[in-house]
């Protein structure tokens, strides 16, 4: 996938795009199965997730990612993982390094935009080259999310802050620098979960909001951000749009927000259909997410039985999803070069100055030392 030629994308390794069923898998642990391999090799999804049951090693990693195509039969299938950096990330010392946590970037970027701005760039640059160096191609981040006070720490964290503004600006750093790295990014959770007071994975949120309160606040970054590639869709009621239904599941919500007022036409994931917030079989869910304008279902808890299910009802990937399927491949380039040793220190240099700063202690602007990260990037 890395570098692909944009005329051969949407086809990849000779393959129409229908070959390709509009699902995303998740598998048991760090072995496949020889029933996985078949059911895999049968049921063709677009590709793969991969979770902490799913890592041991980087050799371990990299021979997974390797299995997991070769079943599919197709070199360049999307392998996605949820690597955020803080406490979302599936790659974990003593074999990766840890990255920052998105709310500790944005405190950097309240004090000091440029250095903050900096921060997310190199954060997502150097999370690339962890990925792209184990043959993953597709990171579920950066969370574009703006929390309010009170709401469930389901998001917390995971976000920039709470100023839409920011979050706006730090997500498109993020997503540079992922770019950077040969990597793509995924945007989420469209069209905001930072007002939840529920955890989706354990139950369905409701936000009560309305809707010039959403336009002013929780839309405002992906309405920013819509002419990236890859989006994700959250599990969560939004009742002064779809009273009834969570945003995954409603047509009100995909076509007249994500679509509509948002502008977003890039490929869009539903969130882990396993998750709490949604009733109904494996089956069902897939069925829904799909009608209400999804373009991939993820199912990510590895259960067979489950995927089966999810299996027989997915169709191929065609018509507008294919489109936006090649549109996001034409964007991949090869990853630029870097110094790695140097964009970390940088990274870690802006991030303590900006922390010392915060208890008094230094008054340095950080972006007034080192080398520009976009130099470094260069090699400089």
């Amino acid at each position: 996938m890395p570098g692909a030629d944009p005329d051969r994308v949407g086809n990849p390794d000779g393959l129409d795009a229908g070959a390709a069923r509009a699902v995303v898998f998740g598998c048991a642990g760090t072995l496949l199965t020889l029933e996985e391999r078949a059911f895999f090799r049968e049921s063709q999804p677009l590709g793969f997730i991969l979770f902490r049951r799913n890592i041991a090693s980087p050799e371990q990693v990299k021979s997974l990612v390797r299995d997991l195509r070769a079943a599919v039969g197709r070199e360049h299938a999307p392998v996605l993982i949820d690597q955020e950096g803080g406490r979302v990330a599936r790659l974990r010392p003593p074999h990766w390094p840890n990255h920052p946590a998105a709310r500790r970037i944005g405190r950097l970027a309240e004090q000091k935009p440029a250095a903050g701005r900096e921060a997310a760039w190199l954060n997502g640059r150097l999370l690339a080259a962890m990925l792209f160096d184990l043959g993953i191609t597709v990171d579920c981040a950066p969370v574009c999310d703006v929390p309010v006070p009170h709401a469930h720490d389901v998001i917390g964290d995971r976000a920039f802050g709470g100023d839409p503004r920011l979050v706006t600006e730090l997500s498109r750093a993020a997503c540079d620098g992922f770019l950077a790295g040969g990597v793509l990014p995924v945007i989420k959770h469209i069209p905001g979960h930072g007002r939840a007071f529920a955890d989706s994975h354990q139950e369905l949120p409701v936000v009560d909001a309305a809707r010039a309160e959403l336009d002013a606040t929780d839309f405002v970054p992906f309405r920013g951000l819509a002419d990236l590639p890859l989006g994700m869709v959250a599990h969560v009621v939004y009742r002064a749009i779809d009273p009834l239904r969570p945003a995954s599941t409603s047509s009100a919500v995909i076509g007249g927000v994500v679509r509509g007022v948002l502008g977003f036409d890039g490929l869009l994931f539903s969130d882990d259909l396993s998750m709490g917030a949604l009733r109904g079989t494996p089956a069902t869910r897939a069925q829904d997410v799909l009608a209400a304008g999804c373009d991939v279902v993820l199912h990510c808890n590895g259960d067979l039985a489950e995927m089966r299910q999810v299996a027989a009802v997915v169709p191929g990937l065609n018509g507008a999803a294919a489109v936006r399927w090649r549109r996001a491949l034409a964007v991949l380039r090869p990853p630029q070069p870097m110094v790695e040793e140097e964009l970390r220190a940088r990274l870690e240099l802006l991030l303590r100055d900006s922390e010392r700063q915060g208890d008094g202690v230094c008054d340095e602007d950080p972006t007034a030392r080192g080398t520009p990260a976009l130099a470094l990037a260069a090699g400089g």
